[in-house]
């Protein structure tokens, strides 16, 4: 829209007790933007600014001798240009004196929120406050909001983004081949956790991408069992959801692993049932697809796998709800989810797949009365003629997670 001014906030370090904060986590719209990863930084965007040095604005936390000496290096006005390409580089202190030169150029101005599907908004955020702000300084400005724009362009990754993904996929791969060889019965799911961290940290990864779920026995029928506190027992099969993340780029996996190091006739049963899904799934996860149609079309592929089991029958799937059709007792989530700067990523659910999308491929079968859960995951790349696996040289087979076990 001509004349729009479009303005990004960084996140807040948040608090936890006393004088401790939580690690800093950029906001993902302004990193995408800018490449800057740093606190109490503000990005402005006008095309048709009347001075060409207004186009693009970047604001930043003003460094001196007593922060480098206290927190460390941060961004200088020449650095922050070669990090963003951005030529005017202020400081915050004129934050203010130019924004109010900008509002008067400018009739449209686009705010950000977070706008993702699943977002817990109850902590106010700086663009919460900067929000509230602006619209009661500049109240007779044309207001728009720009997170469906950014949605969009997220979704379709740049040749640069799929290179971090696959290097955030690459360090998985190096913790799963470690675990691999580590778990056996006794072992504790957080000692789990602590080999797959040394692996990630060790690589250059930040740590886990979200918070990982290793669940052993009954604990893998819990979508989101996160306390990793349980003993690993012979017999029992370890579902492992982790994930390294580098470059503020997400990766995410999910393998089913036989503690004892072989599965037994009925875990490789379920097992082969849900790889079976997860082939069938990557074969029409294609550009133009619908999300709602695949979805559709992977229930039918596991109603059919459940019935082969022996956990459905013909009856039952005469007689579902088809609101919620009976393979949903075994298999309650989606299959597919948008990942990038986040783990479950922006991304429109409702238009045909681009190429250039990254997606999840994640089937399950959890049956509680067996203290079985399986999953498996693995991200891909939609290309315009084929569909990449970022994981392929991750095991997955249940023979190759088997002899990898032994090695």
């Amino acid at each position: 829209m001509p004349g729009s001014l479009a303005i990004f906030n960084a996140n807040d370090i948040f608090p936890t007790n006393a004088d401790g904060t939580m690690a800093f986590r950029q906001n993902n719209d302004l990193f995408y933007l800018s490449g800057v990863d740093q606190e109490e930084s503000i990005l402005m965007l006008f095309p048709d600014a009347p001075n060409e040095k207004h186009r693009e604005v970047l604001f930043l936390k003003e460094t001196n001798e007593e922060i480098a000496i206290w927190e460390g290096e941060k961004l200088t006005k020449e650095t922050a240009f070669k990090t963003s390409g951005i030529k005017t580089v202020f400081w915050l202190k004129d934050f203010h004196k130019t924004l109010r030169t900008l509002m008067y150029e400018a009739e449209t101005i686009y705010l950000n929120d977070n706008e993702h599907l699943r977002a817990d908004t109850t902590v106010q955020t700086r663009d919460d406050r900067f929000r509230k702000w602006c619209r009661e300084k500049y109240p007779l400005h044309n207001y728009e909001r720009v997170a469906p724009i950014l949605h969009s362009l997220r979704a379709v990754k740049e040749p640069e983004e799929i290179e971090m993904m696959q290097t955030a996929c690459n360090i998985t791969g190096k913790a799963v081949n470690r675990v691999l060889q580590f778990i056996k019965p006794g072992v504790m799911e957080y000692e789990i956790e602590a080999e797959l961290m040394h692996e990630f940290l060790r690589n250059r990864s930040r740590g886990f991408a979200y918070t990982p779920i290793i669940a052993s026995g009954f604990s893998a029928c819990v979508l989101h069992y996160i306390e990793n506190n349980q003993e690993c027992k012979e017999g029992d099969v370890i579902l492992m959801d982790i994930g390294a993340e580098y470059g503020n780029y997400a990766s995410d996996l999910t393998r089913s692993i036989p503690v004892s190091g072989k599965f037994t006739a009925r875990q490789r049963e379920v097992y082969e049932s849900v790889l079976n899904v997860f082939k069938k799934a990557k074969a029409i996860l294609r550009p133009g697809i619908i999300i709602a149609d695949y979805h559709a079309r992977v229930g039918e592929y596991m109603t059919e796998e459940l019935i082969k089991l022996g956990l459905l029958t013909e009856k039952d799937v005469e007689n579902q709800n088809p609101d919620w059709p009976a393979y949903k007792k075994f298999f309650m989530h989606g299959t597919s989810h948008y990942i990038g700067l986040d783990v479950h990523d922006v991304g429109n659910y409702y238009s045909p797949v681009e190429a250039g999308s990254v997606f999840t491929i994640e089937p399950g079968i959890y049956i509680r009365e067996e203290n079985l859960g399986i999953r498996l995951e693995n991200d891909f790349y939609i290309g315009e003629d084929e569909t990449i696996d970022l994981m392929a040289h991750i095991p997955l087979e249940a023979d190759d997670i088997e002899a990898a076990m032994k090695s």
